[in-house]
C-alpha cells in the first residue's frame, strides 16, 4: 500500500508524517472552535439577550458577544459542527473532507444569508449581516486550511 493508497482509503498510518498530522490538527482546532463556539452560545452573559432566545427563526434577540444572532438550533448545530470536526479529525483523509466541504457548506449558508428577506420565515437559522459575514470568513478559511492540508498530503504523496 503506497501513501496514496493511505489518503485514498482513509488508512492512515498514526503519526507517520508531517502531512497527516497537519491535516489532522486542522480539522480538530477548527471542531474545537465551533464546539466552543456552540457552548458559549448558551452561556447567559457571553449571549446578550439570553431571556430571548427562540429555538429557531429570527424572532429572539439572543446575540453571541452582542454581535451574531443565535438561536438553540443554531448553537446546536455549531456543536454538531465541533463534533464533526473532532471525530473526521482522526484520519487525515476525513480531515480534509471535513475542511473543503464545512467550507462549502458555510458559503452555501452565507449566500443563502445575503438572498433572503432577513425578517422573513426563511430566516429560520437566524441570520443577519454580521453572521452573513463571519460564514464567508468560516467558508473562505476552512477551504483555505482544506486545501493546506490537502497539498500537505499530496506533498506526502510524491516524496514516498
Amino acid at each position: 500500500m503506497t501513501a496514496h493508497d493511505n489518503y485514498r482509503t482513509g488508512t492512515d498510518r498514526a503519526g507517520s508524517d508531517n502531512g497527516d498530522k497537519l491535516a489532522r490538527l486542522l480539522a480538530t482546532v477548527v471542531g474545537a472552535t465551533f464546539l466552543l463556539g456552540g457552548v458559549m452560545g448558551f452561556i447567559p452573559g457571553v449571549t446578550t439577550n439570553y431571556d430571548t432566545m427562540q429555538f429557531a427563526g429570527h424572532e429572539g434577540e439572543a446575540q453571541l458577544l452582542g454581535l451574531f444572532e443565535v438561536s438553540i438550533l443554531h448553537n446546536l448545530v455549531h456543536l454538531l459542527y465541533g463534533l464533526a470536526g473532532l471525530a473526521m479529525g482522526r484520519k487525515a483523509r476525513t480531515a480534509v473532507t471535513y475542511l473543503l466541504g464545512g467550507g462549502a457548506l458555510y458559503l452555501v449558508l452565507w449566500i443563502y444569508g445575503l438572498l433572503i428577506d432577513q425578517s422573513s420565515d426563511a430566516n429560520f437559522v437566524p441570520l443577519s449581516d454580521a453572521n452573513n459575514w463571519l460564514h464567508l470568513f468560516l467558508g473562505v478559511g476552512m477551504i483555505g486550511l482544506g486545501m493546506v492540508a490537502k497539498k500537505a498530503l499530496d506533498r506526502r504523496d510524491t516524496t514516498v
